[in-house]
């Protein structure tokens, strides 16, 4: 026996010295790829196994077990209020005043002028400083060091309206010291825009501590200046967007710190005033955006990272807007809620759970992504992959007085990808606590169940001008690819011809259990699904809210999805890649352009 002991206390010593090592090493900033070329990884993709640097990838930190499941600090649940971020609020005038070329001699790291600056003048400025924000998410965890957006943690919510271009100015202050993780290099990337690609947040637009980027958004729908549609698509108007970092190699740990936040946007139809247009529940007091992220904190109560995890990173406390667990006071009428996945690795399936009720509680979607649907379907839960979002319209009149739970009931083990099944209801993941004890108010909102019409889909009948297929994998040396290759800043894969119809098929190639689940994310422009493999558990058919226009896609194992695009109006690079922000890093992502003339490529 005391043998016995002494072993394990020599496996305790190295397993701590071990995860000191690494978390230096994440410290001083390596990627994957650089641990990769240093010789300090196996052919498996996981650190070498020498003692003092290595146990297994999932021992490696100390918040994370053998199994590599996280072991938080405990936390008491629906104590803290659900934040609300602010609004954040334009200035009269910017210095040095914005140009449409770039202004390095003051600053700016952009390197492209702007391509609709002077067609579409901005009328309204922004200035967004990134720098360290102290967070509190658990009144039983310390005050965290995190990374924010004007040091607020998720960043402020942009309130914007088609036909009013705004122009967003990024400052970098964050600090020389990482405090464990992260760089301090940024691309802000406005997810979902249809956004020229100088103002895409490209990820190798990066820009450096104390320099600025212009980030140009029109607000204009697309096809305004296509031969398709010259005054642009009602049709294809966005609704709920968010921003996030998006630097190459790191965008899985600077959004994981903290660098994301919502960006909504509003138009004649959803006007955000629930007496015209759609008559959707009011913005603020009935519209609610929900960040939703899973994170590990260490035996310390600080939030941890592990880069050396394979598959994807899953913490074991549950945050929404920047609190864990937290609890939110409704009144008896509708509401919208937005719900976004913010990643990095897990799937949610929620549901609108009454701890003291075994009835299915039912609601409305009414979006996909940023796009809303036709019309609302009546749903029991919401499939959110990373990234995805979904707007839901809930009427807690009859509620009045009772408490509930939004309630994660998809199970998962590892950062593949969910498993097959759900937890019995009540023992899942229960993320907001909501109590209908506020007063009762008027409610000028449409009734989903009357099924109004928002929009119709775009025709996708167009011949494309050519199909390109692209398939997802794992490499032998533990890194993942698009067709066998790694993102290269420097390498285009493909042109697209502006003004054109496109046809992509996405596979995932692996058939082995366990297998990987991919979110892939196209920038730019939307797709409508022509066809994909319904024979994976978590796989959506287009029959039913996959009908609408999407920018992520569950790319299950062994499926093929075919995707239909137009692409229009302006110019430049953009990337596709994985959203599992973990495979992203590891280099699943590749650059494309749109050009006056493409090629015919059908496997880049």
């Amino acid at each position: 026996m005391a043998y016995i002991s002494k072993i394990n206390r020599r496996q305790l010593r190295d397993q701590a010295n071990a995860a000191k090592n690494r978390r230096e090493l994440i410290a001083a900033q390596f990627s994957r790829r650089d641990l990769m070329k240093m010789g300090l990884l196996t052919s498996a993709g996981l650190l070498i196994p020498k003692r003092g640097l290595s146990v297994r990838a999932q021992d490696a930190l100390s918040s994370f077990g053998q199994t590599g499941q996280c072991t938080s600090p405990a936390t008491t649940p629906f104590v803290d209020l659900l934040p609300i971020m602010p609004v954040k609020q334009s200035v009269p005038s910017l210095n040095p005043a914005p140009t449409e070329c770039p202004n390095t001699a003051a600053g700016e790291s952009r390197t492209r002028c702007h391509q609709a600056f002077t067609q579409l003048p901005p009328q309204r400025l922004y200035q967004v400083v990134q720098q360290t924000a102290n967070v509190t998410v658990s009144p039983d965890l310390p005050v965290q060091t995190m990374w924010g957006f004007d040091a607020i943690v998720p960043g402020p919510t942009y309130v914007s309206n088609y036909g009013v271009p705004i122009l967003v100015r990024n400052v970098n202050s964050l600090p020389i010291n990482n405090g464990g993780f992260g760089l301090p290099s940024v691309s802000t990337h406005l997810h979902n825009g249809h956004t020229p690609s100088e103002s895409d947040g490209f990820p190798c637009d990066f820009f450096e501590i104390g320099h600025f980027y212009d980030q140009h958004y029109p607000n204009v729908l697309a096809g305004f200046a296509s031969d398709h549609q010259p005054n642009g698509d009602i049709n294809e108007a966005l609704s709920t967007l968010w921003y996030h970092d998006h630097r190459v190699d790191f965008t899985s740990q600077n959004v994981y710190k903290g660098l994301a936040g919502f960006f909504l946007l509003f138009n004649q139809f959803d006007t955000g005033n629930e007496s015209t247009g759609f008559h959707l529940p009011s913005f603020p007091d009935f519209d609610i955006p929900m960040m939703f992220a899973d994170k590990c904190f260490d035996q310390a109560g600080l939030l941890a990272f592990d880069l050396f995890n394979l598959d994807g990173i899953l913490g074991d406390k549950f945050l929404v807007n920047g609190k864990i667990q937290p609890v939110l006071h409704v009144s008896p009428r509708r509401y919208r809620f937005r719900w976004l996945n913010s990643g990095p690795s897990r799937f949610y399936q929620i549901f609108l759970t009454r701890l003291d009720s075994s009835t299915t509680n039912q609601f409305w979607q009414i979006s996909n992504d940023g796009n809303l649907l036709p019309h609302p379907i009546q749903i029991s839960s919401v499939k959110l992959g990373v990234a995805e979002r979904a707007d839901v319209i809930i009427d807690f009149a009859p509620f009045a007085g009772r408490t509930l739970y939004l309630e994660n009931r998809l199970v998962q083990r590892n950062g593949r990808g969910p498993d097959c099944e759900l937890s019995q209801r009540g023992q899942g993941n229960l993320l907001l606590q909501i109590v209908v004890d506020l007063p009762p108010v008027a409610d000028n909102s449409v009734d989903p169940a009357t099924n109004p019409t928002f929009y119709t889909l775009p025709d996708k009948t167009a011949q494309p001008r050519v199909t390109r297929t692209f398939n997802f994998e794992l490499t032998q040396n533990g890194q993942w690819t698009i067709n066998n290759q790694f993102m290269d800043c420097n390498t285009i894969r493909f042109t697209v011809q502006q003004n054109t119809v496109e046809r992509w098929v996405l596979r995932n190639t692996q058939t082995d259990r366990p297998a990987w689940t991919h979110p892939i994310h196209i920038h730019f422009e939307e797709y409508q699904i022509f066809s994909g493999n319904n024979q994976f558990c978590f796989n959506e058919p287009p029959t039913s809210v996959n009908v609408s226009r999407k920018d992520v896609i569950r790319l299950n194992p062994n499926t093929q999805v075919t995707l239909f695009f137009r692409f229009r109006d302006f110019l430049g690079r953009y990337p596709m890649h994985c959203h599992n922000t973990i495979h992203e890093d590891h280099a699943m992502m590749l650059r494309w352009e749109i050009g006056t003339t493409g090629d015919l490529n059908q496997n880049p």
